[in-house]
């Protein structure tokens, strides 16, 4: 099989072997500091191993970087220029780097397409430069590219005012730069690994369709994740979602679905947002899950980077709190999937382990006195039950005889060995939240409510009959 193009096209973005940081300066809390400062950081700590340029005609040195006068004084191992000066001088430092052979750039400026006529122009001659010399846009008007386990990080805003997320297995692909920084804030908050994150703005080059087909063959990342404001080409779109959905889930959040939505999306980034009908029609056609808001969406996204696919629609519900269960069972009928209906040899397995009070079936009630071993006999039970194809489960860390680590370890357990995917749920403060991240640092996913739990388990099996489906055709 022959490499993909894409694949050596973009790889620059994510693992550059040089970085020329063109407007870094040392004037702190300036969009062309933070870069430089990020790569600085990440290059002392070892994570990012590329050398760094940084160019600024004004300047000589920034914190014992040598600083270059022009994008022809760069060394010629530079394969990735990120742009942070203002939008006028683009163009002309566009022609330069053509001359240079830079072949990957970052455009961070705004004040492009999204501000009109004059700027759209601005635009439609940076990507006549880009096409004739084999140059790849991220931007305009971004915060362009994240990426931990390689130190890329052109998000400027100072670790001060946002935390970072740790490295996972999720890329996260928005058109919105500020939505891109809350969602990483966001998700470092959440404890939500992030592969890769890239911010296109104004898609003048890059767009959702390239980084789909990019992340095909991407083996660090598991789930996809879209925020999309509008689509230019719809075609290229779709044919890269059907090529990707057939390896790797991809949940996709569309904003500007409302007129007033729609009008707000074409000020922002100069989409033209489309009906919203057009749009769920071709999520279906090629696979893509729709997510309602963004908890939804990385919901789905780290029950995917964490579980296996269902083999039906089937859920067994396990929970130490009643209440909670029906709250689940609600959900399992509101997202449109099944309650398994437990084999009669199951249910005569739980009562033999059951105290009378505590309730064998679905949702199978282990109640408020239980200790791990009875959610054991619960989590054993459903694994073995043919007629469950997945499995939520209700732990409410309160109850009092209930040995945190212990029921922990078992969930950790039954999640890595079942064939079933396994989600929990965890109510509660922070008490909770720690034992929650403990669960999840062990690889199960957790959820905050019922509903959330199951919505996630829901993308999963919607997903699951997507591909089985295809094997059919």
């Amino acid at each position: 099989m022959n490499r993909p193009k894409i694949i050596d096209e973009l790889r620059p973005f994510f693992e550059p072997k040089a970085v020329a940081i063109i407007g870094a300066t040392n004037k702190k809390g300036k969009v062309g500091n933070v870069i430089f400062e990020n790569f600085k950081k990440n290059k002392e700590q070892g994570i990012f191993k590329g050398s760094i340029y940084p160019v600024n005609p004004k300047l000589d040195e920034i914190e014992g970087y040598k600083v270059y006068k022009g994008v022809k004084e760069l060394p010629e191992d530079t394969d990735l220029a990120v742009i942070s000066i203002p939008a006028p001088f683009v163009p002309q430092t566009m022609k330069e780097i053509a001359e240079k052979g830079i072949k990957s750039v970052i455009i961070i400026t705004g004040g492009f397409g999204e501000l009109g006529e004059e700027g759209r122009k601005m635009e439609e001659e940076i990507l006549k430069i880009a096409k004739e010399n084999g140059i790849r846009i991220i931007g305009p008007n971004c915060v362009g590219v994240y990426v931990p386990d390689t130190g890329v990080d052109t998000v400027f805003l100072p670790d001060e005012k946002m935390d970072r997320p740790k490295s996972g297995s999720i890329a996260f692909v928005t058109q919105s730069g500020a939505f891109a920084a809350a969602m990483l804030d966001w998700a470092a908050g959440a404890g939500i690994g992030i592969g890769k994150m890239v911010s296109y703005g104004n898609k003048l080059d890059v767009d959702d369709a390239d980084l789909m087909d990019y992340f095909i063959y991407d083996e660090s990342i598991k789930a996809v994740t879209l925020y999309i404001e509008g689509v230019k080409e719809g075609r290229k779109f779709i044919e890269a979602a059907k090529r990707i959905t057939k390896v790797k889930p991809v949940i996709a959040l569309k904003s500007g679905k409302t007129e007033y939505g729609a009008k707000a999306a074409s000020s922002h980034t100069g989409s033209l947002a489309g009906a919203d009908i057009i749009y769920d029609a071709v999520f279906k056609q090629t696979g893509i899950l729709r997510a309602e808001d963004f908890e939804h969406m990385f919901d789905v996204a780290k029950a995917f980077a964490k579980c296996k696919l269902p083999k039906g629609d089937r859920i067994g519900i396990i929970t130490d709190g009643g209440g909670a269960g029906v709250m689940a069972s609600d959900a399992v009928a509101k997202f449109g999937l099944k309650m398994a209906e437990l084999s009669e040899e199951i249910i005569k397995y739980l009562k033999e382990h059951f105290p009378p009070h505590a309730v064998a079936g679905n949702p199978t009630d282990v109640v408020g006195d239980t200790d791990a071993q009875r959610y054991k006999y619960a989590i054993e039970a459903f694994v073995n039950d043919p007629n469950v194809d997945a499995i939520v489960i209700i732990v409410l860390f309160q109850v009092p005889l209930l040995n945190e680590e212990e029921i922990i370890e078992i969930l950790a357990e039954y999640a890595k060995k079942s064939e079933k995917p396994i989600v929990a749920v965890a109510m509660g403060g922070k008490k909770t939240e720690y034992y929650a991240k403990m669960l999840e640092n062990k690889g199960v996913p957790v959820y905050s409510t019922p509903e959330r739990g199951v919505r996630a388990m829901a993308g999963l099996v919607q997903y699951a009959k997507y591909l089985e489906k295809l094997n059919k055709e």
